[in-house]
């Protein structure tokens, strides 16, 4: 599977209270031709990983209302949006309107990536935003049936990214990368929400040999 195909197969993935940010636009916050964008900034980014000796793919749970689905980018929101594709060579404006907003857990996954020069590539058991019903700018977890056709597209970004290890942030991924691994070694992190910040950071700074930083 070439990434072309891997986003095409990616963008036609449809469930009730989801959104897709590769062919769903949020009429509040995109630009136009938001999807678009987000679909070949992800092409791009496989294709560069391709290409590399990837460390790891971090695995979160799903797309958030504040993070990915804004950006299409897994545990990135809009003001880590250039951080990211500054690691993978790539120049873009985002694909959204307005202020940049903040995502809680982006900002902490992004406290550690910023201190971590090996090549990460980032992504959710579950690709897209679920939300309640009727309130998109909300979150929830996904259900069974989506997680069995998200464990599907992470089988297949692992066998094309081919990194040396996969990073488990938190239970949910733990769970489906266990099942899916063909041999890698699996790691798992606490996920940095609900009280879990600090056995987070903790355990990413062992894991990579990332110092602490103390306040002066």
């Amino acid at each position: 599977m070439t990434p072309i195909q891997f986003v095409s197969q990616l963008s036609t993935l449809r469930f009730t209270h989801a959104f897709n940010p590769y062919s769903d636009r949020c009429l509040v916050h995109d630009l136009d031709d938001a999807p678009a964008r987000r679909s070949q900034l992800l092409i791009q980014m496989l294709e560069m990983a391709e290409r590399m000796e990837v460390d790891s793919i971090w695995v979160g749970r799903d797309l958030g209302f504040r993070g990915g689905r804004r950006t299409g980018l897994a545990l990135t929101d809009d003001v880590h949006f250039h951080d990211h594709l500054t690691r993978w060579g790539i120049n873009q404006a985002r694909p959204t309107v307005g202020q940049p907003v903040s995502e809680k857990t982006a900002t902490i996954i992004w406290e550690m990536l910023e201190r971590i020069p090996a090549p990460i590539f980032l992504w959710n058991v579950f690709p897209l935003h679920p939300h309640e019903p009727d309130t998109p700018f909300t979150n929830r977890a996904h259900n069974a049936k989506e997680r069995r056709a998200g464990t599907d597209i992470l089988h297949q970004l692992i066998r094309l990214v081919r990194p040396k290890k996969l990073i488990a942030v938190g239970n949910d991924a733990e769970m489906v990368l266990g099942k899916i691994s063909g041999g890698l070694d699996v790691v798992k992190v606490r996920h940095p929400s609900y009280g879990g910040q600090a056995a987070f950071l903790s355990q990413v700074r062992m894991l990579y040999g990332v110092e602490e930083r103390f306040l002066l």
